[in-house]
């Protein structure tokens, strides 16, 4: 898919298609009046006529309009002008490249860009535009025979804005929405992957695959001999019912002037399939319990995403690869484990799994002397039960930290919304035989969840980002989502310092 930007008039563009909006009830856009007034009144004859109301998403494909250059016009429903907000603008993008892909429309020139969309500038249109196209287009039929094929899919977008000077901006909007893409894109097709492929060696395996192409970025792998002499227990006793090896995944990208200059750490809980262990889960929908490693693919994507900009900033990731499973060797309820940091936990649930890999891993990267540390993960039920799949859970002991995480789901769409950390909550933990449990009980379960990882983030500003509700969609329309990229992306884009809008 070929992305580009231009300014230009609508009846100089010589094109498959040219896409422009129409508002309710019935009112052309700024650009479709310019179409119609060359076309003599052409359009708003067969608005007249009800053949469009402008409803949001309501598309209408015209052929050989009068005295347009391009073959075909599409009229895009854009709903009342002054209602038009970031959401519903997405939708439209979403449709229109759905009809475009559809109908046979190779290339396109996009007006659509154009639209009053409020509080938001030129660069964050093209770039939702570019990101919106991309993730309509995404299809994961990798282990498909037989895979449906478009006879004449869309190869080619190019978007419209308002002025000349404005090229320079709608041209960054892309590179960066590319990118953005590009890391989700490989977050969904790692999360998609069954998890017969998809196991802590295959983690590792995409990782080093990355590390070939960017020189900017090194990967290391620890296995469990290593973890051993380390002392992570907590994350060994997880894994030991597997048949498959518990892999954690380190990737270094070294983009800023200084190479030595404090790194941000992003760590991916990356449980490649979660049975439950002992504490056995219900059977229904297991098989999306391959998404419980949504946190890595999140954190692997988001990499990605950084190492195609270049972003001049050095960022560590961890992926905690490992898999859950009941067997003889399994871990069990009752159990005492010693964590790397030297505190204690019992077991009170074994499916209560990714705080104890986790907390393992959130000792591990003290070693880098990190600038912060953002740690993401599928980890909690709760999560979805408290905020569903439309916002991901935010968990900060730092609050200038879990203000920018908020800030940067906002400006990305990929939004956050921030939970409580209260001290109170941490005596729902307490053991009598331990230092602490590693399961608080059903009320607030994904805050004593935070509440735990917190007792091992006290040498650097920390936050937790819960993505159990918006890592992957369940039903008919399964798959991953991409999240959390987005947030990760634009957190560290912000925190780069690269110009952005206009």
């Amino acid at each position: 898919m070929e992305f580009s930007v231009k300014s230009g008039s609508p009846e100089k563009q010589r094109s498959a298609c040219i896409v422009v909006g129409v508002y309710e009830p019935r009112r052309l856009s700024g650009i479709a009046e310019q179409l119609d007034k060359i076309s003599e009144g052409y359009i708003s004859n067969l608005l007249r006529r009800g053949d469009l109301e402008g409803k949001p998403g309501q598309m209408l494909l015209l052929h050989h309009v009068p005295n347009v250059l391009s073959e075909r016009v599409l009229l895009v429903g854009c709903g009342k002008e002054r209602e038009l907000d970031e959401r519903q603008y997405k939708q439209i993008i979403a449709k229109t490249i759905n009809t475009l892909n559809e109908t046979g429309s190779m290339e396109a020139v996009c007006f659509l860009t154009e639209l009053h969309v409020k509080g938001r500038d030129t660069y964050w249109k093209v770039r939702q535009a570019v990101e919106t196209t991309k993730n309509s287009l995404y299809s994961f039929d990798a282990l498909k025979t037989r895979k449906g094929e478009t006879r004449r899919p869309l190869r080619k977008l190019v978007f419209n804005v308002p002025t000349r000077r404005e090229l320079p901006v709608g041209e960054r909007a892309i590179d960066h929405g590319v990118a953005v893409s590009d890391g989700m894109h490989l977050c969904r097709d790692v999360a998609n992957m069954p998890p017969n492929i998809c196991n802590p060696a295959y983690l590792a395996s995409q990782a080093r695959q990355m590390a070939e192409t960017y020189d900017t970025l090194t990967v290391t792998t620890i296995g469990e001999e290593q973890m051993e002499q380390l002392g992570m227990h907590t994350y060994l006793a997880v894994g030991r019912g597997s048949a498959n090896e518990s892999i954690m995944t380190v990737m270094e990208y070294k983009g800023a002037e200084d190479q030595s200059a404090k790194p941000i750490v992003l760590v991916g809980k990356g449980l490649t399939f979660d049975s439950g262990g002992i504490s056995l889960k219900p059977g229904e929908a297991m098989d999306e319990m391959k998404y419980d490693m949504g946190g890595a693919a999140g954190v692997i994507g988001a990499m990605k995403s950084i190492c195609e900009m270049n972003l001049p900033v050095n960022v560590v990731a961890v992926l905690a690869g490992c898999e859950n499973m009941p067997s003889g060797n399994s871990y069990r309820p009752g159990d005492i484990l010693t964590t790397m940091s030297g505190q204690t936990v019992e077991v009170l649930n074994t499916d209560a799994e990714g705080r104890l890999v986790l907390c393992d891993v959130l000792t591990y990267v003290e070693r880098f002397d990190p600038e912060l540390v953002i740690d993401t993960a599928t980890l909690t039920g709760a999560c979805v039960i408290a905020l569903g799949k439309h916002a991901s859970g935010l968990f900060s002991s730092h609050n200038p930290l879990a203000h920018e995480i908020l800030n940067a789901g906002e400006q990305s769409g990929d939004r956050a919304w921030r939970m409580p950390l209260w001290d109170e909550y941490q005596d729902l933990l307490d053991s009598p035989f331990a230092d602490m449990t590693n399961l608080g009980g059903r009320p607030a379960g994904s805050i004593t969840a935070a509440c735990f990882l917190s007792r091992f983030t006290k040498k650097y500003n920390w936050a937790h980002i819960d993505v159990a509700g918006s890592a992957w969609n369940s039903g008919a329309n399964k798959g991953s989502t991409g999240r959390p990229v987005p947030i990760l992306t634009q957190f560290v884009l912000n925190r780069a310092g690269v110009e952005q809008g206009e």
